[in-house]
């Protein structure tokens, strides 16, 4: 029951009342369920086909005021009562089966917002730890699997609801007999209570399959063209067929678990029925309309009895999925980078002085003893000016940007801009004021207009071609089949990598920021376009504040400032000539290395 009751608590914190009046509108229609049930004795007796005698038991009293009216208008009366009664059970049931709808997909759709808002605004670090693959499973299997198990509660409680009151009736005709089948039927239940811990346990394994299966599908996908260039089709195939018959043994071994359950119970319920039958006419003296009551009660609430089993079945199969989505919500709300409610009127951070680190360190896993990946930066970049950032591979200068940007938060020290440390309150408007160029290149599958006017929507075309010249775009945007309008693929695979990252560029531009920041944004461009960008970097310098991770040296020759790092600490700092000057230096190792190689 503590599955039912955490359930309880969830559709009820969204649901709220309506949840309630819809219980109302089933515990209703089960009344009116036992009254139909009731009127069968006076309406067989009337019709004269068999005689039932209700005797001393309480239908003759409620009944009774029928013996002063004819049978000629006796049964008619009756068999009115009775076509209202179905007549009203089956409008009440058409509102509660819309209602229940409604509640399923409203909480389905609650459960998507909430897990989706609680996402978006989860910090870096939080999708540092996690697989991509593994939240998109959560958000779309898991959380339909969850709705799944909504609709197996909602059919729990109107079982439950049914079961309840039909017993009521049966215990208000005959104690001895009701008693004697619910003792029956709670014995069963204890010895079926497996059933709930092996669905619990399928549920588990559903969802560990379901995460592995999308977490393989989607790295496979990404990394198809290595795997035909490097001829792995085979051993993917081999993975493939594994993953997904442990999927097929799973489903068959939960329609096993199913059906055994039900099976148990329908055979149970023909036993017990024989055997109360058989008591009742022998032990208790049970009159025939007495009896034809119960019999009718039992036989339909059997089935639902076994309902009841199957819905527990399905929610304890569904429970592991809800759960993951849950505490998904809670790391997120834990990793939360600043208040949900969206702020129209909140302003991108303009720069006037400078954005200065004071005593950084920063670690990934700062609840361990790994080393740190940045080491006491002190360090001031000036606003308008031309900051870059080198060194080898791993020496901490994408680390650098992200804090930069706000992304992580140092372990010690802070970050300032204009004198000001960059808090949660101000982290808004600083991410306002960026625009931020990847080494890879990320683009929608849409046409390169709706890719621009995704950072600016009010942009006229006129801006956007400006954009597009200012980052050597323009030329090879001009020569496609509809221009701006022209669909690129998925990331813009329909590209080449140079054309998609002055898209990249260009769309930065035209947001026109306060702080431009480049991550190896000329590493797919040729010279020729390589000069013009640079060209472009450099009519931009006095406009904004440009941040710089280059490898490509050429590329920086006009910064106002080299900061060069390695191994996570600032070791050189200066103009690119003055830098360039020591030979011995790590910046002159690099540039004699990158000259060595242009030759």
């Amino acid at each position: 029951m503590t599955h039912v009751i955490y359930f309880l608590k969830q559709i009820h914190s969204y649901a709220g009342n309506k949840l309630y009046i819809n219980l109302l509108a089933m515990i209703f229609i089960s009344l009116l369920d036992g009254i139909g049930i009731l009127l069968l004795i006076p309406m067989i007796s009337m019709s004269g086909i068999v005689n039932l005698d209700a005797g001393d038991t309480p239908v003759s009293g409620i009944f009774s005021f029928l013996q002063d009216i004819p049978n000629t208008l006796g049964l008619p009366i009756i068999l009115a009562i009775y076509v209202l009664i179905v007549i009203g059970q089956n409008v009440i049931q058409r509102q509660i089966t819309i209602q229940n709808t409604k509640i399923q997909h409203g909480f389905f759709r609650h459960l998507r917002v909430e897990t989706y808002g609680s996402l978006l605004h989860a910090n870096w670090d939080f999708f540092i730890r996690h697989r991509k693959s593994d939240l998109i499973n959560l958000l779309t299997a898991e959380i339909a699997r969850s709705s799944a198990g909504t609709h197996s509660f909602l059919q729990f409680m109107a079982s439950l609801i049914f079961t309840f009151i039909q017993i009521g009736l049966a215990f208000w005709l005959s104690p001895n007999i009701t008693v004697f089948v619910l003792l029956c039927g709670l014995v069963l239940i204890f010895f079926n209570r497996k059933f709930l811990k092996r669905s619990f346990a399928l549920g588990n394994r559903n969802y560990t399959l379901g995460r592995d299966y999308l977490a393989g599908v989607t790295d496979q996908i990404n990394g198809i063209k290595d795997i035909k260039s490097n001829t792995l089709e085979q051993s993917r195939m081999d993975w493939f067929r594994t993953i997904t018959k442990g999927m097929q043994d799973e489903q068959i071994e939960y329609t096993n678990l199913k059906t055994t359950s039900q099976m148990y119970y329908k055979i149970a319920s023909a036993v017990l029925i024989a055997a109360f039958i058989f008591i009742a006419v022998n032990m208790f003296n049970a009159q025939s309309g007495q009896l034809m009551l119960i019999i009718i009660i039992f036989s339909r609430l059997w089935p639902r009895v076994a309902g009841i089993q199957g819905s527990l079945e399905q929610i304890a199969t569904t429970l592991p999925s809800f759960k993951a989505v849950k505490a998904l919500q809670d790391e997120c709300r834990n990793a939360q980078e600043f208040t949900l409610e969206e702020n129209d009127e909140l302003h991108p951070i303009q720069i006037t002085q400078e954005i200065e680190c004071q005593n950084v360190f920063f670690r990934y896993n700062q609840q361990g003893s790994a080393s740190y990946a940045l080491e006491d930066i002190n360090l001031v970049i000036p606003a308008n000016k031309m900051t870059a950032f080198v060194g080898r591979s791993g020496a901490g200068k994408s680390t650098l940007i992200d804090l930069l940007m706000g992304l992580n938060q140092p372990e010690k020290g802070q970050v300032l801009i204009d004198g000001k440390p960059i808090t949660s309150e101000n982290l808004l408007s600083l991410r306002r004021a960026i625009s931020y160029v990847p080494q890879d290149p990320f683009l929608f599958n849409a046409s390169i207009r709706e890719n621009l006017k995704l950072v600016v929507p009010e942009a006229t075309e006129e801006q956007m071609w400006e954009a597009l010249d200012f980052s050597s775009a323009a030329e090879f945007v001009e020569k496609l089949p509809q221009g701006l309008d022209t669909l690129i693929g998925d990331r813009g695979i329909r590209l080449s990598g140079g054309e998609r990252q002055r898209i990249v560029l260009a769309r930065a531009i035209l947001r026109n920021p306060s702080i431009l920041v480049l991550d190896e944004a000329t590493s797919a461009l040729d010279t020729e376009n390589e000069a013009k960008i640079q060209q472009a970097i450099d009519r931009l310098k006095g406009r904004m504040t440009i941040v710089v991770i280059a490898h490509r040296l050429s590329t920086i020759r006009n910064a106002d400032q080299v900061v060069v790092l390695d191994q996570g600490m600032i070791i050189q700092k200066g103009e690119f000539g003055q830098l360039a000057k020591d030979k011995r230096s790590v910046f002159g190792h690099l540039l004699s290395n990158q000259m060595e190689v242009s030759l």
